[in-house]
């Protein structure tokens, strides 16, 4: 695409439009738990992760198209807001919806085929239809685990969120990587232990936290 002064100019409306993600807060706690995490860090922290876990994905996955996803795969609330990952089924639709009316407006700022390619990957990221977003999916939901596992608890224990609800989505994580999947595993279960989680898991070794 060669530069113009107009596509300039809708690739910083577009790029000041990103940054206002750093408002956006989220349930979680930031590691160390002394404020909520905003969702530009949310992004940052799992692309971070991509880069270090990518020995574990699936053979032939692209990690810069993962990373691409995951810088990406939030924007949309800086219109849409964060939604609990727990919400009601109802909550979430609605959020869906306002999240594609967002993707709309934010990549629809971007000129020519740059808004179009970004818009796809993140509907692939949405839609799991490929290794990369599967293994971006895996990535978003591992982190919660993390955190909160790391806080004693964190936004389960505020939103009493039990371990069934956790175990529910651990199959995403393992669609993407089956180690990281069973190590997410671990962690619930070394959280129900520890009493950070409320509800049953069958008895097993914990995970390989250094705790």
């Amino acid at each position: 695409m060669d530069p113009t002064p107009d596509s300039l100019a809708r690739q910083i409306g577009f790029i000041m439009e990103a940054g206002r993600l750093t408002s956006v807060l989220r349930q979680n706690l930031v590691a160390g738990g002394a404020r909520r995490e905003n969702s530009a860090e949310h992004s940052w922290h799992l692309a971070v992760m991509a880069l270090v876990l990518a020995p574990l994905a699936p053979p032939g996955t692209s990690i810069c198209r993962v990373v691409a996803m995951l810088l990406l795969h939030d924007l949309v609330e800086v219109d849409a807001g964060d939604l609990f990952l727990y919400a009601p089924e109802a909550e979430q639709l609605r959020q869906a919806a306002a999240e594609q009316a967002a993707a709309e407006r934010l990549f629809g700022l971007l000129p020519g085929g740059q808004g179009t390619s970004m818009r796809a990957l993140w509907d692939e990221f949405s839609e799991r239809r490929t290794a990369e977003a599967q293994f971006a999916r895996a990535m978003d939901r591992l982190q919660p685990i993390l955190l909160n596992h790391q806080a004693g608890g964190g936004s389960w224990r505020s939103h009493r969120v039990t371990a069934e609800q956790v175990l529910a989505r651990i199959p995403l994580i393992a669609d993407g990587s089956p180690e990281l999947g069973a190590y997410a595993r671990g962690l619930v279960a070394d959280a129900v232990r520890q009493g950070f989680l409320t509800g049953n898991f069958p008895a097993g070794p914990g995970p390989a936290t250094g705790r």
